[in-house]
């Protein structure tokens, strides 16, 4: 089943802006029902979810923004960026909406850091979390691979490695991390270039990098929180991702009690435009499981 997308001029047309500590963040809502809050990853923005937007909004409230650095958000450039701070991001979003329900996540990449973030806060009554898929992502430091450009990205030359990123070089990452036969178009990649140029992305891309070693000073509270939680998880992966694809699933499953994970064959980093249509078949087979559940414990 091939899903429709939505070209980005179109998409750019959606948004709404809202203000977040004196920064206008770009976001995006549609449709009724429970809310799903999705939340993208390093270095692209929303847009990426745009294959599984117009399905998810005919069954849920689904919510989205460019997060503080990213996309058509504000980039400041004289600016701390951390994990904490987009998670502080994504609660502002909810209340400027006006959330009270519980929030389903569905995350990707470095939004999988800010959903473990807020699945933290869940369990400190900061939030009410009521479920979390992750895509790809580095859920435990010691499985993340990361390129050589985040590497050098984190180097005391990082400014220059950013000021200097180009087209090219998001390219030539890209072809590393997609699968082999479901890597972006040209015209793919000219949008996702668009996303990152935009607001002089370039220029922040070092300081953005910092939620790599962020990542690890948070490890143990977000790994805890995953071992010992309520709240249903998934992971939906691609398995050929050298970033966080099989092993960081089998990770998962020495870690994580009972664990759900659905591995996707020759699929790379980016499963929600690389294979959207699997993605949102074990995407709502998960919802649909929670749904039947409490039926079932009624019944027995």
């Amino acid at each position: 089943m091939a899903l429709a997308e939505i070209p980005l001029c179109v998409w750019r047309k959606r948004g709404q802006t809202f203000v977040f500590r004196g920064q206008a963040i770009r976001y995006w809502t549609a449709g009724q029902g429970e809310p799903l809050l999705l939340i993208h990853g390093f270095p692209t923005a929303s847009w990426d979810w745009h294959y599984l937007w117009q399905p998810l909004t005919q069954r849920y409230r689904v919510i989205a923004c460019d997060m503080l650095g990213f996309g058509d958000s504000a980039k400041p450039v004289n600016h701390e960026y951390s994990l904490l701070e987009q998670a502080d991001l994504q609660q502002a979003l909810l209340a400027h909406l006006n959330i009270e329900q519980p929030v389903h996540l569905l995350a990707h990449d470095y939004g999988d850091s800010v959903a473990q973030e807020l699945l933290a806060r869940h369990h400190e009554a900061q939030v009410n979390i009521a479920s979390c898929v992750f895509l790809n992502g580095g859920l435990f430091p010691e499985t993340h691979r990361p390129l050589l450009t985040q590497k050098l990205l984190l180097s005391p030359l990082g400014w220059m490695i950013g000021r200097a990123f180009t087209r090219d070089a998001l390219v030539k990452s890209f072809r590393q991390i997609f699968g082999p036969q479901t890597r972006p178009t040209e015209s793919e990649m000219d949008d996702f270039w668009s996303l990152i140029d935009s607001n002089h992305g370039p220029r922040v891309m070092h300081k953005l990098i910092g939620y790599i070693p962020e990542r690890r000073v948070q490890r143990d509270r977000w790994v805890s929180t995953m071992q010992s939680t309520e709240v249903p998880l998934r992971v939906i992966d691609g398995e050929v991702d050298p970033i966080s694809g099989a092993h960081m699933v089998e990770r998962y499953r020495e870690l994580i009690p009972n664990p759900d994970t659905v591995l996707l064959p020759g699929i790379g980093h980016y499963p929600q435009t690389e294979a959207p249509a699997q993605v949102l078949k074990h995407y709502l087979e998960f919802r649909d499981r929670l749904v039947s559940a409490p039926l079932k414990r009624a019944c027995s």
